[in-house]
């Protein structure tokens, strides 16, 4: 099938993705049960009497992609003497609006994540909800959960403590536009500009960010750098795929989320409430990444140790930053693919290989991630004084079900990126490329274009290949529906 620039859609792409979640067992519509809940949703939850304080005043803002619109955090910063600075977390109360067992709930259960495709957006939630009623949305008023920490000069956390409180996102930021005015190469965003003082507690809280990603790196924590094509249109029409990466904004909010992540793990366990855990246990394929290690010219110890292997990131992003990406995607398949585990009160946690911690949940996207809401809920029973709202059964095969489905989640993307990649080059059949190598084995032999970042499989000319290799290539195959992507050598 020739795909035209009409019908270059994004409809195209969205019969691809419904097609590949029904496939998987997802849902991809609301049922009418959860429909007739959400007609009986109008309103937030902003009620000064339901939140411990209000903390309405403070300089909250988000940032997220620029079209974000489920807004699961803000956070704000706040010096203390001798260096100290107080990071406030607060996390959209989704289980205010999406109670446990409702037709809602259900449904967000079943699926367990909202799943973006270059096809559309299909939320765990209803987007009256995600987008408007449980987001921490621009000028605002809404109920959240605040995790408040003390972070030390050295990046260590040293008090924290959890509450509920009445929040107003001051401005709505955006990862790109804010990290070009961090490292001084654009000017400040607008949504910044109309906010005195909130400049500077930006810059505060990227100063903070920083000595924990320092921190963290220092324990263990892994340096990788995976590049994500995102699907560009022009009125529906698919136009381009650009690569993106981490860059300082990101960082930001990645560090302040792991930090949080690990307190509300620790604030559970004090509270002798068992926990959803998100692992990444020590690598079963340790001697593989040795052996990849050994190939780039650097010895790694025969046992798993998560500072040597990040040392081997630092070298090698020295040594080649072009194929910096495909080592680190490498390392990841090599380490395994993250679970969601119960980690009862008493027990010693597995721990998360890859950030080189022992506390970890995930707690701070209930928009987006059910295992969010069942944390949101443990952390609000105990803030209430209430029993464990979920028994240890009910954990454990909640646990396993967010993994499968995270997994087919995962695999549903990967299918309609693939399809969009088809899709971007069916009209350029006979055309060339500059590539490499990014996989060589009895399965096959495959190739990452440097623009458009597409991946495909080399099937003629591949004999005596090797990962990392540069190749010029000539695209000879597409197929949209299944995401074929053929090359050969020229």
């Amino acid at each position: 099938m020739n795909y035209s620039d009409q019908n270059r859609h994004r409809s195209v792409l969205k019969k691809i993705a419904r097609k590949a979640l029904t496939d998987r067992e997802f849902l991809p519509d609301f049922s009418t049960q959860a429909l007739q809940e959400l007609t009986e949703i109008n309103n937030p939850a902003s009620d000064i009497g339901d939140a411990q304080r209000d903390l309405r005043n403070l300089l909250w803002c988000s940032i997220d992609n620029d079209d974000s619109l489920d807004l699961d955090q803000l956070t704000f910063a706040e010096a203390l003497p001798a260096g100290a600075v107080k990071i406030l977390v607060a996390i959209a109360d989704v289980d205010a609006l999406v109670k446990k067992q409702s037709a809602l709930d259900d449904h967000a259960r079943q699926n367990t994540t909202s799943i973006y495709t270059a096809g559309g957006i299909f939320p765990m939630l209803p987007e009256k909800l995600s987008t408007d009623l449980t987001s921490l949305k621009f000028d605002a008023d809404r109920q959240a959960l605040i995790i408040e920490i003390m972070v030390a000069p050295d990046g260590s956390a040293q008090n924290f403590t959890i509450y509920t409180a009445l929040v107003r996102n001051r401005a709505k930021l955006a990862y790109n536009s804010l990290d070009a005015w961090l490292e001084n190469t654009g000017p400040m965003p607008k949504a910044l500009v109309s906010v005195p003082g909130l400049d500077a507690n930006l810059r505060l809280q990227d100063q903070v960010a920083q000595k924990l990603k320092v921190r963290r790196q220092e324990h263990g924590a892994l340096h990788l750098q995976i590049t994500e094509a995102r699907a560009v249109f022009d009125n529906d029409v698919l136009v381009d795929l650009q690569a993106e990466t981490t860059n300082r904004a990101k960082e930001l909010i990645e560090n302040f989320m792991v930090l949080a992540n690990g307190v509300t793990a620790r604030y559970l366990v004090a509270k002798k409430f068992p926990t959803l855990r998100r692992v990444v246990r020590i690598p079963k394929d340790w001697d593989r990444i040795v052996e990849l290690a050994h190939e780039q010219g650097f010895d790694l110890p025969k046992t798993p140790d998560s500072k040597a292997l990040d040392g081997f990131l630092l070298f090698a992003e020295a040594k080649d930053k072009v194929r910096f990406p495909d080592i680190s995607l490498s390392v990841v398949k090599l380490l395994g693919s993250g679970e969601y585990v119960v980690n009862l009160p008493g027990e010693a946690p597995i721990g998360h290989f890859g950030l080189a911690v022992k506390d970890y949940s995930h707690s701070t996207a209930p928009n987006r991630r059910y295992p969010d809401v069942i944390t949101l809920r443990l952390l609000k029973a105990t803030l209430g004084g209430l029993p464990v709202p979920y028994t240890n059964n009910e954990l454990k095969a909640l646990a396993t079900h967010c993994t499968e489905k995270e997994d087919d989640a995962k695999k549903v993307e990967r299918q309609v990126r693939k399809s969009a990649e088809a899709m971007l080059l069916e009209h350029q059949i006979g055309k060339q490329f500059d590539s490499i190598v990014t996989g060589a084995s009895a399965k096959g032999t495959w190739v990452r274009l440097f623009h458009p970042p597409v991946e495909g499989k080399l099937v003629q000319g591949f004999h005596g290949m090797k990962v990392g290799q540069q190749v010029r290539v000539q695209l000879i195959h597409t197929e949209v529906e299944r995401g074929f992507i053929d090359f050969k050598k020229v």
